[in-house]
């Protein structure tokens, strides 16, 4: 009698299990771990300006420990290739000045990541301005770094100097972030010009060389990529390396960006954000998020690991509408164990003196601190 019932309850079960193979619900068995590790932090932004005379405070040795007490595990340094380098800074930059690196600023960077490993935190290096490129202005390039080769290489001497600098370095401690969010821009430094894909073969070449130069130095060490299209598309084409991708979370630019005069020619005549809803001609909603996530989330279940290298919000958008809004964007990585980091420790994107009008701060250590955005990052 026990056994008869034993094979009917197996006979169900399997049958069960067929049945819901055959009606397409396959996402149990589809979905795949992420390559990456889920890390969850902070950009830092030491060496973001090209001008070291306009660079932030360092980061106090403080914050790496708040973060780590706060369960983050991740800091992604962009960096500004002219803030390491000697020249006469009264003039635009020349081809022949691009490698003549200051080693009392490389010295700095590299103790900055020494001092955020200390508090276990994976470091992300990134060219956020590199030779020939920037998404911002403020900086005139010599070349053009898509369409010269001398750009190109120069780019690889770069980062050739970090790879060395970083040589016997864990790739569980450090990662290379190529490039920050490539596009093809018509006038490099027009800020608010135009942004389009760069040519698929185009970009392959840049990270192809890179790669082969990073990995000529430790073939061990972890390089990512950022998405095309100023880090919102998947990078194709780059299949056969070993290469993770970085998305954004940024979208929809009238919540993360609101006001922003870097990114809105007229700021003052947006219409009013709210999450979800309409907002002028555009329907916000979590199923817009999750269509932009889609092929983020398909590249990570096909076995490439995924990270969102940046996200956040602009100071100026109502905080509960960016509450609302950055609780659906997170969740819907999280849920495919992608892990973010915020634009910002510190400052207007920040959890700490964001500036925000509308946010009753907590004095933490002399610090305004966003109580309630920091529970959100802990909890997704």
């Amino acid at each position: 009698m026990e056994l008869s019932q034993n094979r009917r309850s197996f006979i169900k079960h399997t049958l069960a299990a067929s049945l819901t193979l055959a009606s397409g619900n396959i996402e149990a068995f589809s979905k795949k771990k992420n390559k990456l590790p889920k890390w969850k932090g902070f950009n830092v932004l030491d060496f973001f300006s090209p001008d070291p005379s306009k660079a932030r405070k360092q980061t106090p040795e403080e914050y790496f420990k708040w973060m780590e007490d706060w369960g983050f595990d991740f800091v992604r340094i962009p960096m500004a290739y002219p803030v390491y380098l000697q020249f006469d800074r009264s003039r635009a930059i020349k081809v022949e000045e691009i490698r003549n690196f200051d080693s009392a600023m490389t010295d700095k960077i590299e103790n900055l990541v020494y001092l955020a490993q200390k508090y276990n935190h994976h470091v992300s290096i990134n060219l956020h301005r590199a030779p020939g490129y920037c998404i911002n202005a403020g900086f005139v390039e010599p070349y053009n770094l898509w369409t010269n080769e001398q750009a190109l290489s120069d780019f690889c001497y770069h980062w050739e100097f970090w790879a060395k600098r970083f040589q016997n370095m864990s790739a569980k401690k450090i990662s290379f972030d190529l490039l920050n969010e490539p596009s093809w821009r018509e006038d490099m430094n027009d800020q608010l010009g135009s942004k389009t894909k760069v040519p698929t073969e185009m970009y392959r070449k840049l990270i192809v060389a890179a790669y082969k130069t990073i990995k000529g130095v430790n073939k061990k060490h972890l390089i990512i990529a950022d998405g095309n299209n100023v880090g919102n598309d998947v990078i194709t084409g780059i299949e056969d390396l070993e290469v993770g991708q970085s998305c954004r979370g940024y979208n929809p630019a009238i919540i993360s960006h609101y006001k922003a005069t870097w990114v809105y020619k007229d700021p003052e005549s947006l219409p009013m954000p709210k999450w979800p809803g309409q907002v002028g001609n555009q329907t916000l909603s979590r199923e817009m998020l999750e269509t932009a996530f889609k092929p983020w989330i398909e590249l990570k279940n096909s076995g490439t690991g995924v990270h969102c290298g940046e996200c956040g919000c602009f100071n100026l958008t109502p905080h509960d509408v960016f509450l609302a809004w950055f609780d659906d964007l997170l969740d819907i990585l999280s849920k495919e164990g992608i892990g973010f980091a915020l634009w910002e420790f510190d400052g207007a994107f920040g959890i700490l003196n964001s500036n925000r009008k509308d946010v009753e701060y907590e004095d933490f250590y002399g610090q305004k601190l966003d109580r309630k955005l920091l529970k959100l990052l802990q909890n997704k």
